[in-house]
């Protein structure tokens, strides 16, 4: 007689994790440092879109408002910030990996705040 077995759900949420392999360098660069960072964060591929979207949406985007409206900032300012919201939109909802997708953030962040300091100097 077949039974109703209830612990099939369990079996849907198995996950299991492979140990990333190491190489026998002892000497880390900074590079190597940020991929392993990178590829650590994964399992967050989630949080960092969101937290992306939330920096881009809240910092950046307006901006180019603030550098324009006060500071006389060129308008290239404004595409600039565009090409990188949407660069980074479009890398994160099309399922990039998490090294692009975070790097992407990383060099907008480093994008906008040169850009800020440029500004703000001239």
């Amino acid at each position: 007689m077949a039974t109703l077995k209830t612990t099939v759900a369990a079996n849907w949420n198995n996950h299991i994790e492979t140990a990333a392999t190491q190489t026998v360098k002892t000497d880390k660069g900074i590079w190597t440092k940020y991929l392993a960072f990178v590829d650590g964060q994964r399992n967050n591929r989630t949080l960092w879109f969101f937290i992306s979207l939330m920096i881009h949406a809240t910092v950046f985007l307006p901006l180019p408002i603030l550098l324009i409206g006060y500071f006389n900032a060129p308008i290239a300012v404004l595409g600039v910030t565009m090409v990188s919201f949407f660069a980074n939109f479009v890398a994160n909802m099309g399922g990039s990996g998490i090294r692009t997708t975070l790097s992407c953030f990383f060099a907008s962040i480093i994008i906008h705040v040169g850009m800020t300091v440029l500004v703000l100097a001239l």
